[in-house]
């Protein structure tokens, strides 16, 4: 970066703005908090209560499968609404659930437990659509364009540094605590960051030229939306630009872009995201069943994990400078493989950690890149059904992955299903060179 301190902007920030800045800010360091406890510990909870591979495939399966039935009935409904107004409230019962999972101990067993967690994760999913397409609106109506890449910049920091914390409180109280009373402390802390969110998002606002503004492709950059599904350790779920889903619906999903020159691009991602996503129901019960981690080793590698991811996004511009948005993202990827593989061959915690180093880098570079690299390959004229076409494709991986994983591992054991993904992302990164 070319400024020393990450925070500070070579312009004064205008005063019109910096309200909704400030609760920008103040938005994705709560989020944080949600992030780096409820979202980050629920998979690990889940295998500690006996929860199988395929169970847990079906935490991230059912908000995948949930995305692609109502993401155009959300951007739909959004078009009639104040943006505003319809992210908070969307926001509100979406997040409300979070606080369930902290008194499922209190009224059902183990068993009862995952199949709640699998239910209420799809039911929450139904307004987390609607949070997820239309916050990326109301960033892209709050933020002046100018002002866009310095703002979803410092939200991604502030969402780095606020993740390396909450982890390293978590393992903490997890270490401390008994179970499950530890996990209901973390889950009521997750409660607590969503609706501080919340509250926050309630006081962004559209600026009052927003409507009269041409779109731009290069609105969308901020990967620290709200609703993401995680694991410990891998990758996050990226956002590319649904602000697009809110304009013109109803021909979104136009056949002549596959067999365009973004055809392609979907391809290499589906391809890409698909092995993202094979492993992620596999990676809890490896740390809990094969490695037999402690909470707080888990945390540990998590808070790794976030301080290379927060290290590399200062470098990251002079990367794609010097590379290329693509062949960033390809580095990444390749890069990214490297966490099953290091992971399939770990007798302990320091496997554990090592491929925490080596997702940490990788995802620095993926969750860097992504965005800007499908909006270099969209037709400017084309940008909402491209859009909508790699949304399509990026929920179809999900659902898919989450689904076959857990299968792969049954059939051929967890390790080497682990080293069969890891060679899968290697050849998917390098799709991503060769003809993305």
């Amino acid at each position: 970066m070319k400024h020393a301190l990450l925070f500070r902007s070579a312009r004064t920030v205008p005063q019109a703005y910096r309200s909704n800045f400030i609760h920008l800010f103040l938005d994705i360091a709560w989020f944080g908090l949600l992030n780096g406890s409820s979202i980050a510990f629920v998979a690990v909870y889940a295998a500690r209560l006996g929860a199988t591979p395929l169970q847990l495939g079906l935490v991230t399966a059912g908000p995948a499968m949930v995305n692609l039935l109502v993401t155009l009935p959300s951007g739909r409904w959004l078009e009639g609404q104040e943006i505003g107004k319809a992210v908070f409230w969307t926001s509100v019962f979406h997040r409300m659930f979070y606080l369930l999972w902290a008194v499922l101990p209190i009224f059902l067993g183990a068993h009862l437990q995952i199949w709640a967690l699998i239910g209420l994760t799809l039911l929450m999913s139904i307004p987390g659509t609607g949070l997820a397409v239309g916050f990326n609106a109301l960033f892209a109506d709050s933020v002046p364009p100018e002002w866009r890449a310095y703002v979803a910049g410092v939200r991604n920091a502030l969402l780095a540094i606020s993740l390396i914390v909450t982890s390293l409180l978590c393992g903490v109280i997890l270490n401390t605590l008994p179970f499950p009373m530890g996990y209901q402390i973390v889950f009521a802390l997750g409660f607590l960051g969503a609706a501080l969110s919340s509250f926050h998002l309630w006081y962004v606002r559209p600026l009052p030229d927003s409507k009269n503004r041409p779109p731009t492709g290069r609105a969308i950059g901020d990967f620290a939306r709200p609703g993401s599904i995680r694991t410990l350790g891998d990758a996050s779920r990226p956002a590319v630009g649904l602000r697009y889903l809110t304009q013109g619906t109803q021909r979104l999903l136009r056949i002549d872009i596959l067999t365009g020159p973004f055809g392609r691009i979907v391809a290499v991602l589906f391809a890409f995201h698909l092995a993202q996503y094979l492993a992620i129901p596999l990676f809890p019960i490896y740390y809990v069943d094969k490695l037999h981690l402690t909470d707080f080793e888990i945390s540990l590698g998590s808070v790794i994990f976030y301080v290379l991811v927060l290290l590399g996004s200062t470098q990251l511009a002079g990367l794609v400078e010097t590379l290329s948005n693509q062949r960033v993202m390809a580095i990444g990827a390749l890069v990214l493989g490297g966490y099953p593989a290091v992971l399939a061959v770990s007798q302990g915690v320091a496997g554990y950690w090592v491929a925490s180093i080596v997702g940490g880098v990788a995802w620095g570079m993926v969750n860097g890149a992504l965005g800007n690299y499908v909006l270099d390959r969209v037709s400017p004229t084309d940008r909402p059904a491209c859009l909508a076409w790699y949304n399509l494709a990026f929920n179809a991986a999900i659902l898919l992955a989450s689904l076959a994983g857990p299968l792969l591992a049954d059939v051929i054991g967890l390790s080497t299903a682990l080293m069969i993904i890891a060679l899968w992302r290697f050849l998917a990164a390098l799709s991503i060179w060769r003809w993305g």
